[in-house]
């Protein structure tokens, strides 16, 4: 892992890896750039692959208060800064997703394509704000583990929580180095991000909406919010919400055939 201060004085550790496009990949809630550990691997060779741990996720500095989604995506602006990377394929994934959308919104310039994964530009409905401030409350009370332990397992596909027991329990292992602050700060910025479905209409760059046949987090419903000529919509079979852990092959096949068609449209402006 690289680290990086940023201007804003927030340490950002990340990964990067590869050369060719650059191509950001932002983890869930409660995960870090160890999720795209064995995507990774296959994705640079192709392309460089950045990946950074979230504010209060993985090795990152933690800060208190809410982290509003627009201040993640400060800070990948600011990790991007620091690099000198002017444009890059930005994919989020879950919480990533709408740190990636409000980035869309504040510096569209910036992208290649955009890409939600296993996410949505829906808010939170009135049932899902209050169970943001549970956690918010329940961390506060009983620290990190107790929440991982149950929310990781949920993340897979209902087969996989038995068939893949290691990547559950790496999911988990992952999930225990996010800080208090990380969680709370995580939890409350997600209740109350707006709905970005108008940001998702405007972007004239190409769009990936990947999602997970098996996803018991993001409902079919949600999961593919519009249809226009630029948008890519994929889905993964027998995948939940951690495809990149669940079937990484196939993830970076639908990954690297995006990025391939949004370096096309990049070339022909």
């Amino acid at each position: 892992m690289k680290r990086q201060q940023l201007k804003n004085g927030l340490n950002v550790a990340y990964a990067d890896e590869g050369q060719g496009t650059p191509v950001v990949l932002l983890h869930g809630f409660c995960g870090s750039s160890r999720y795209w550990d064995d995507a990774a691997a296959l994705l640079k060779t192709e392309m460089r692959v950045i990946a950074p741990d979230a504010r209060g996720h993985g090795e990152s500095d933690a800060s208190e208060g809410p982290y509003a989604m627009e201040l993640l995506a400060e800070d990948v602006a600011g990790l991007l800064d620091e690099l000198r990377i002017p444009r890059v394929v930005l994919l989020g994934h879950s919480m990533g997703g709408y740190a990636a959308l409000a980035f869309a919104e504040t510096y569209p310039e910036r992208l290649i394509g955009l890409g939600l994964v296993h996410s949505t530009t829906f808010p939170d409905d009135e049932a899902g704000k209050a169970g943001r401030l549970k956690v918010a409350d329940r961390v506060a009370k009983e620290g990190v583990r107790p929440f991982v332990d149950e929310l990781a397992p949920k993340l897979f596909a209902p087969g996989h929580r038995t068939s893949m027991p290691e990547a559950v329990e790496r999911a988990k292992t992952i999930g225990y180095g996010t800080s208090p602050e990380g969680v709370i700060g995580g939890a409350l910025g997600m209740r109350e991000r707006p709905d970005r479905l108008r940001t998702l209409e405007r972007i004239g760059v190409p769009v990936l909406l990947l999602a997970g046949e098996e996803d018991t987090v993001v409902p079919p419903e949600k999961r593919f919010p519009l249809a226009k000529p630029n948008v890519v919509r994929t889905e993964l079979k027998a995948t939940g919400h951690m495809s990149m852990m669940e079937n990484p092959e196939a993830f970076a096949r639908a990954v690297a055939d995006f990025v391939r068609l949004a370096e096309g449209a990049a070339s022909d402006v």
